[in-house]
């Protein structure tokens, strides 16, 4: 089967820094990908070089065995990291959904009968339809990142591609969000995101990438969250303490707290 991405010797630079060199990674269709690292660690490159908004220096970068500059956008979906969205911009919840149905080739600026019972049937199975009409402002992190990803899946893409899809909400969110994530890929769609909680994509991802500046190692999370691996991935002690088949993942570095907050 062909791979539903893959990356041969790429090497991307960014703002003229190198960012990785020699990269080559194989993802299969209908894989439920997560990609951690630290902060700068070249993460979010790497998910442009695979959407294609990041070129690569050199390599190839291809989707379903096709250069990335010939897949039409909507056949990958894309959730930036909320904190680059500027939420004073006036737009509801319906309609940062209805965004995910515009292209070049559109030729109405208006939605139609069915497209709008399309938003409202996605909305009900997010669970945001009753937000559909508040400010996307004056609404909660989880429901935000849920209208995010309702505009990424209304085209119906192939792939889906989230940065920091649980950055800024409550471990109860953040795991609401993976589980739903998980039910979507079993549905067959593929994914891969990245993300800081490594307790969080132990307990729901079932394909791990240790990611920093290139791929440190890759796997099963059982597998491959060993102290030596963490350790090398992030540059600091890591602590992990396992009782059956859960693990608790934590740096032994004392965190730094800001008594001026």
């Amino acid at each position: 089967m062909i791979p539903a991405i893959q990356l041969i010797d790429v090497t991307t630079s960014y703002e003229n820094n190198v960012v990785f060199t020699g990269l080559s990674l194989q993802i299969k269709t209908g894989q439920f990908v997560g990609i951690v690292g630290p902060t700068g660690c070249g993460k979010t490159t790497l998910l442009k070089t695979i959407l294609g908004t990041q070129a690569a220096f050199s390599g190839q970068v291809l989707l379903n065995g096709q250069p990335i500059r010939r897949v039409h956008k909507l056949k990958i979906g894309y959730i930036p990291q909320l904190e680059s969205v500027d939420w004073s911009f006036p737009v509801t919840v319906e309609e940062v959904i209805m965004m995910g149905l515009y292209s070049g080739k559109r030729l109405l600026p208006w939605q139609s009968k069915q497209e709008r019972e399309l938003v409202k049937d996605l909305a009900a199975k997010l669970g945001i339809y009753n937000c559909l009409r508040q400010h996307i402002a004056h609404t909660s992190g989880g429901q935000r990142q849920r209208a995010f990803l309702a505009r990424a899946l209304i085209s119906n893409p192939q792939l889906l591609v989230l940065d920091e899809p649980t950055a800024g909400v409550d471990i109860k969110t953040q795991h609401e969000i993976l589980h739903l994530l998980g039910d979507i890929n079993k549905q067959g769609m593929t994914i891969i995101l990245t993300t800081h909680d490594l307790n969080a994509v132990a307990s729901h991802l079932p394909w791990v990438i240790c990611f920093n500046n290139g791929i440190i190692a890759e796997g099963r999370p059982r597998d491959i969250f060993t102290n030596d691996i963490l350790t090398k991935t992030y540059g600091s002690d890591i602590i992990i303490i396992q009782h059956g088949d859960y693990h608790l993942i934590a740096s032994s570095t004392p965190l730094k707290f800001n008594h001026d907050m």
